[in-house]
């Protein structure tokens, strides 16, 4: 056992298809790796969806869990740590924004729309055009025509201009939303909570490493090893390779 070698793991598209349950093969594989190395997950979701994809005993299942980006911090099954986007950004700002965005979504014209268009979270606002409460097949659909139009692109550029100079940043993960928070909340987050295990070595497997992707600023941190992946069957390769032969 590798104590000092850390993988830590993107989970949407990387441990798991997109908002889809792990597969009984990846769960065992991710017990097999933690025989080799530590073993960390990090998604920009909630703990709860977090939960629904990678099983509820995923706190115990793994070294690490870090929701949010590591906003909500869990180690060998205990809570870590919270942080508050409420308390940082003020009140003010939080409202001037969730206006802004409810005011431009009211003027999007979409096949669908559904409900949840903005979903306050512990450490982040992530905010979806179609609503969170789409169905999967509504999911897809809005996917394929956000990659024909960049509708969540745009909205991102728009935002940037608006609220410049207000510490806050930006991030396309997913198939429907974006997620909003202040600067240095990304990924990264997670890497200073870390830092205290004093690992010499951590991997990072990720599917969003482009710039502008939610895996992209832990990718290419230089405390990282990064591994772009287009899906977990890779994941698992790539694994296999780099810790079993």
């Amino acid at each position: 056992m590798d104590s000092s070698t850390l993988c830590l793991f993107d989970v949407d598209g990387t441990l798991t298809a997109a908002r889809q349950h792990v597969t009984a093969d990846m769960a065992a594989f991710l017990q097999t790796l933690k025989t080799r190395v530590r073993v960390g997950v990090v998604g920009g979701s909630d703990l709860s969806k977090i939960k629904e994809q990678l099983g509820d005993d995923v706190i115990q299942e793994v070294d690490y869990v870090f929701a949010e980006n590591g906003l909500v911090a869990y180690k060998n099954g205990q809570l870590l740590s919270v942080q508050s986007i409420q308390a940082y950004m003020g009140e003010e700002l939080l409202q001037d924004f969730i206006n802004f965005c409810l005011n431009y979504m009211a003027k999007i014209k979409l096949p669908k729309k559904r409900g949840t268009f903005i979903e306050f979270r512990n450490g982040m606002l992530n905010v979806s055009p179609i609503g969170r409460s789409c169905t999967q097949e509504e999911r897809k659909e809005f996917y394929e025509l956000d990659q024909k139009e960049k509708i969540r692109e745009k909205f991102v550029s728009v935002l940037r201009e608006e609220f410049k100079g207000k510490g806050l940043s930006f991030s396309i993960g997913g198939q429907i939303s974006f997620d909003v928070f202040p600067d240095g909340w990304d990924k990264r987050y997670c890497l200073g909570i870390v830092e205290k295990d004093n690992f010499s070595t951590i991997h990072f497997f990720g599917d969003k490493t482009k710039p502008g992707g939610n895996d992209y600023e832990i990718y290419s941190d230089p405390r990282t090893i990064g591994h772009e992946v287009s899906c977990p069957e890779e994941t698992q390769q790539l694994c296999q390779q780099l810790f079993f032969s």
